[in-house]
């Protein structure tokens, strides 16, 4: 029944609420007339007159104040505020007819007498509306997971009213440490303390627990999420205010926990300062833009209002996503940021050098790379042509042009690398350091960090993956370890590092403690509210299956070759001291690796990096 009304068409449902309200308005003339003449009313002479005058009035009045275009079943203050004002409205319509025609055996004061009665049912009949449409009459049967909300505060209580239009959860109560909100009710739904959790999650059988606390610290957010870690409840966060605000938040709504909340660790807010020096109106290009580092370097660099951004990638739809998302937010924030894309490849020398003579950027964020370790492991000739000379090419290009900056994104794998991917990367490095020290026309940096959660390739979104498809989550090794840092935070830890280059400057992001890749699978599971199965618990939901480590991976990444990094104006970033050959020496070599490139010749390829990488060991 419920979805054949809500499946009519919008101008038979507003017909019928029409029809409703005419029948309440002669109802309510009716219940007026009996209880000012103390008798059951039956309508004689002139008194007829009111009866249909009084929904000739109140149907166009309801009307103009909109109360026909309005969803009964988010039917809230907002509206029943908008009712009462259209009946006050019609009150004083009737009550100046009244006092106009006069009519025998009318008393006056129905005027007043007939719009309350008429206020109440037609008030009456929108709430039964609304709590039909939405299932609230439904029984606990019907409803799917019983959901705590922690949080008693203002986000929590919408979500509450939110989801009064949904039938999939039963909201058993709120959980707040507020001592003044604690065994109290908030619209009918009690308060608990949080230090009991264990407790009321077994007595009230909880199945969801959603966090309400958009305004809550990390660090604060993290200590609920780890006294949360043990019990077997799924655990989600709330969608933006804008869509609670709407009204329209449902299960489909409420998301995973941020991969913030996993890493568990405080982001160290941006220098804007630093993020703007060389981006506010300046031209910039990004390489590899369509890619997870790269398209995240031009959402920050659109928010600093570059003149122009150029977007290089080979990869067309990667391209087209990007810059079809930027069109977007340039639409949404009022940005008048030119976009220019561009479908080049870093293999073509001449291509790059004419793009940056005829664009002129002030500062290029070098991102192309093909970065995926066992790919590259398996494909050593292309994973050279690609990270070495490809950033060979590109650096060429801007120091033709005479760009001012050159930032090239590198990674912790480039330290004592055991596989080909970390080993090009190292020997990119190598090849700015040594460009910027025999030439002074632009200043080449770089910047290693370590793995970024969510980006392509990352162990979030395959954990994420597999445990939808009911597992197992796959490790490669139980003492694996990596750090961690989001998409952002690199991306504006990027720009700033860049802004600060002198040249050949090798910046290191502090990417805080390792992080265990089998306890980050642990957490997943247990926060997705699943039981782990292992041989101490082996009618567990979720298995964690260990693979063996891949060709080319290592247990543990580094950041540093040397020691004793300078510290630089940001705490987050690091200076590294790298050992280097002269341009003179390296230009002859790279020769020599790009005629084994070229031939695929994988032994040639690995005796080259082992000559020149220091800590390189091939597995």
């Amino acid at each position: 029944m419920h979805k054949q009304v809500l499946g009519w068409p919008r101008v038979a449902k507003r017909l019928v609420v029409i029809a409703l309200d005419v029948v309440l308005a002669l109802l309510a003339t009716w219940i007026a007339f009996t209880l000012r003449l103390d008798a059951l009313h039956q309508p004689v002479g002139a008194q007829w007159w009111v009866y249909a005058v009084a929904p000739v009035l109140a149907v166009p009045v309801f009307i103009k104040f909109g109360l026909y275009r309005a969803i009964f079943r988010y039917t809230g203050q907002a509206a029943l505020v908008a009712t009462a004002q259209a009946v006050g409205i019609y009150a004083v319509l009737l009550s100046a007819m009244l006092l106009w025609r006069q009519w025998p055996n009318v008393p006056r004061s129905l005027g007043l007498l007939q719009p309350l009665i008429f206020l109440l049912l037609v008030g009456a009949s929108r709430a039964f509306a609304r709590f039909w449409l939405a299932g609230l009459s439904g029984s606990a049967a019907e409803v799917g997971g019983r959901l705590l909300i922690f949080g008693a505060g203002t986000a929590g209580v919408q979500t509450a009213a939110a989801l009064g239009v949904s039938r999939q959860f039963q909201l058993v109560g709120f959980v707040d440490d507020d001592a003044s909100k604690v065994g109290r009710s908030i619209n009918g739904v009690p308060v608990f303390p949080s230090h009991n959790m264990p407790d009321l999650v077994q007595a009230e059988r909880i199945s969801d627990i959603l966090l309400a606390m958009p305004s809550a610290s990390r660090d604060r957010r993290n200590r609920i999420i780890e006294s949360l870690d043990s019990l077997p409840v799924h655990v989600r966060t709330l969608p933006s205010l804008a869509d609670l605000a709407s009204g329209r938040v449902s299960v489909q709504d409420f998301k995973e926990l941020d991969i913030e909340d996993l890493l568990g660790r405080e982001p160290v807010p941006p220098s804007n300062e630093l993020l703007a020096r060389d981006l506010a109106g300046q031209v910039v290009l990004v390489s590899g833009a369509g890619g997870s580092i790269g398209g995240e370097l031009t959402r920050q660099i659109l928010l600093q209002q570059p003149r122009q951004l150029l977007l290089l990638d080979h990869n067309e739809f990667g391209l087209y996503t990007i810059h079809q998302e930027l069109e977007a937010i340039c639409v949404a924030k009022l940005l008048s940021v030119e976009l220019v894309p561009l479908l080049v490849s870093v293999a073509h020398a001449d291509r790059l050098l004419a793009v940056c003579e005829k664009y002129h950027p002030a500062t290029v964020y070098h991102a192309a790379a093909y970065k995926h370790v066992p790919l590259v492991e398996s494909n050593a000739g292309a994973g050279v042509m690609n990270n070495v000379f490809g950033t060979l090419n590109m650096a060429r290009a801007a120091i033709g042009a005479g760009v001012h900056r050159f930032v090239l994104i590198s990674t912790d794998k480039a330290v004592r690398p055991t596989n080909v991917m970390g080993a090009t990367k190292r020997i990119a490095e190598l090849v700015l350091q040594a460009l910027a020290a025999d030439q002074s026309n632009t200043c080449l940096s770089m910047v290693r960090f370590g793995n970024v959660l969510g980006s392509s390739g990352s162990v979030v979104p395959l954990f994420r993956r597999q445990l939808a498809a009911g597992g197992p989550l796959t490790v490669t090794h139980a003492e694996v370890t990596r750090y961690f840092m989001t998409i952002p935070e690199a991306a504006q830890l990027v720009l700033q590092a860049g802004a600060m280059g002198q040249g050949g400057d090798v910046f290191v992001l502090d990417m805080g403690e390792p992080v265990k890749i089998i306890d980050l699978a642990r957490r997943m599971v247990q926060l997705s509210g699943l039981a782990l199965r292992d041989e101490a618990h082996p009618s567990g939901d979720i298995e964690i299956a260990i693979t063996g480590l891949r060709t080319g991976e290592k247990l543990y990444e580094e950041l540093l070759i040397g020691d004793n990094p300078e510290a630089t104006e940001h705490p987050r970033i690091m200076k590294a001291r790298e050992p280097f050959l002269p341009w003179s020496t390296l230009q002859q070599e790279l020769a020599e690796l790009q005629t084994a490139a070229t031939q695929n010749d994988v032994a040639a390829i690995k005796a080259f990096l082992l000559k020149h990488v220091q800590g390189y060991q091939p597995s």
